[in-house]
């Protein structure tokens, strides 16, 4: 994203700035390396030599929506144990020789890591390549009175989105099984028009299991409901009863 000058059209001896998508293709694993709390583009997916019906490159779109703490500092005899904690994101060429940003040995001897991220990160051209894209997510918690007794989960997630990005010709979910699509001025309640409208209202889809009896229990039929101890049925529970309720 970049904001361009532009003169405004009813007033000519001013201007706005206004935001416009510009893209850039990056070459190197210099230019597709992104470090912790420093820039990085607004919209970065990684895309194919293949297009789409539309004619855009079909690829997948990479959104972080948690950022790890600050890494250690570079001056850090320990650091490069853990350099991997530099880059919010990095883009290499996958190589059979790099599984991993880390070791497991590392931990042993961080002064002298077995594995140093940082390495993979030599300059190679990505252009045409196969790729791997290594992110780093995270977040901080401190603990305080509302977690007691469950730290809740909103606001405390972490992780990132791998998106479709003009992978597809369309959104995906129109091809699902029972997908509906309903025109101005159709009949939603129409079986032509809507065939989950008409649908049998017995289940279809609760196993038939053999009659079985057990400590005074008995049934013969598959129904909606679970008795419990009261003999009341559990509500949004599909199992067993003698009476059909």
């Amino acid at each position: 994203m970049a904001f361009v000058p532009m003169v405004v059209p009813w007033s000519p001896e001013h201007q706005i700035q206004r935001l416009q998508v510009t893209r850039k293709q990056l070459e190197t694993e210099e230019q597709a390396a992104f470090p912790l709390g420093g820039p990085s583009p607004r919209y970065l997916y990684l895309a194919s030599n293949q297009s789409n019906k539309w004619g855009h490159p079909r690829g997948y779109r990479i959104q972080t929506v948690s950022f790890a703490g600050g890494p250690l500092p570079q001056n850090s005899s320990m650091e490069r144990a853990f350099s991997w904690a530099r880059y919010q994101l990095a883009v290499t060429q996958r190589k059979e020789g790099e599984p991993s940003s880390t070791s497991i040995y590392n931990l042993n001897d961080p002064w002298s890591p077995t594995l140093d991220f940082s390495d993979f990160i030599n300059n190679e051209t990505i252009a045409g390549q196969d790729l791997v894209a290594w992110v780093t997510a995270g977040f901080l918690h401190i603990p305080h009175a509302e977690d007691i007794p469950n730290t809740v989960t909103v606001g405390n997630g972490v992780g990132f989105f791998l998106r479709p990005y003009n992978f597809f010709d369309q959104e995906p979910s129109m091809d699902s099984a029972d997908s509906i699509y309903f025109r101005e001025g159709q009949d939603a309640g129409s079986c032509e028009v809507n065939p989950l409208a008409c649908l049998s209202q017995a289940p279809a889809c609760v196993p038939d299991l053999p009659a079985f009896s057990h400590g005074g229990f008995s049934h013969n039929q598959v129904v909606l409901g679970m008795r419990n101890v009261t003999g009341a049925p559990e509500p949004g529970s599909v199992g067993m009863g003698e009476d059909g309720h």
